[in-house]
């Protein structure tokens, strides 16, 4: 019967051969589809994929909905109440109101 230890060199054998074997794999299928996407023309967006790289772009902020006529302070009406209206009727700090 093999020891723990045979059986670890093993394991760790096995796993730096099957790490091997996949990174070749990848390489090939790679390549692969790169000489398809050249021989059919393809485009970023024919494959699925955004065109654009990187995080998708904030949201512009909401128009104020509420202002405090003293400070001028204006609150979207999102979000944590402003301590200016806390307590308050909201319906008097509208905006347009």
């Amino acid at each position: 019967m093999a020891t723990y230890k045979q059986l670890s060199a093993q394991l760790e054998k096995l796993h730096k051969e099957v790490a091997i074997v996949q990174q070749k794999e990848i390489a090939a299928v790679i390549e692969d589809i790169k000489r398809k996407i050249v021989d059919y023309d393809l485009t970023v967006e024919e494959l699925g994929f955004s065109a654009r790289r990187g995080r998708p772009a904030r949201k512009a902020p909401l128009p104020p909905k509420y202002r405090d006529p003293k400070t001028g302070e204006t609150w979207s009406g999102r979000g944590r109440p402003p301590g200016w209206l806390a307590g308050r009727n909201r319906e008097r700090f509208l905006i347009g109101a």
